[in-house]
């Protein structure tokens, strides 16, 4: 146990659930650290697992997860864009001692994962696809482009998604001329 991720598990409804998770995820022989306000669990420096709480649910995120087996069919992938991690979802501390052997077997198979060195096959920035309104001003300003393109894959990936969420192609317009500046500055969409 790390005690600065101690305060993680003080606090809110899912707390006896969370520390349920911590002691099986313990057990697994992974050292805690406190990683994006949670507690991440490594195995040779290498993040394997995540407990995170939401309103509804408590759940440990597999960094890995899109390369494990998934007998128990419980792996949920939080939306179309994440490409690698899955969530094991908990509404109740039952359901989670219920499913403490399922739930150590997969981290297990995350440790063998990071062991043998696979990756997960991620798209590239190539393979997304670039709203209309955006390729319009790339067209136009070989700045904004060679801005765009110097940009890290992530950030670049983080725009596009943004820019394509918007049904509608006016809100497009809107975020994409919000953002230029951002962007002709070298900067990611949060920065």
């Amino acid at each position: 146990m790390n005690p600065k991720v101690d305060f993680y598990f003080d606090k809110g409804k899912w707390q006896e659930a969370i520390t349920l998770l911590r002691d099986i995820v313990l057990k697994c022989g992974l050292a805690e650290e406190l990683k994006w306000g949670c507690p991440c669990y490594i195995f040779e420096g290498r993040n394997i697992v995540l407990i995170h709480v939401f309103r509804d649910y408590c759940a440990l995120l597999l960094f890995k997860g899109a390369l494990l087996q998934d007998p128990a069919g419980i792996l949920i992938q939080q939306t179309a864009n994440v490409q690698s991690a899955r969530q094991l979802r908990f509404t109740g501390i039952k359901e989670i001692k219920s499913r403490a052997a399922v739930i150590k077997s997969y981290i297990y198979e995350a440790i063998e994962v990071e062991r043998a060195g696979l990756k997960v096959p991620l798209k590239k920035t190539k393979d997304y696809a670039v709203p209309e309104e955006f390729q319009k001003r790339l067209s136009k300003s070989p700045a904004l482009k060679k801005a765009f393109e110097a940009l890290t894959p992530g950030r670049q990936r983080g725009y596009l998604f943004y820019f394509t969420q918007a049904k509608q192609s006016k809100t497009r317009e809107a975020r994409v001329e919000k953002y230029i500046p951002k962007i002709l500055e070298g900067k990611g969409l949060e920065d």
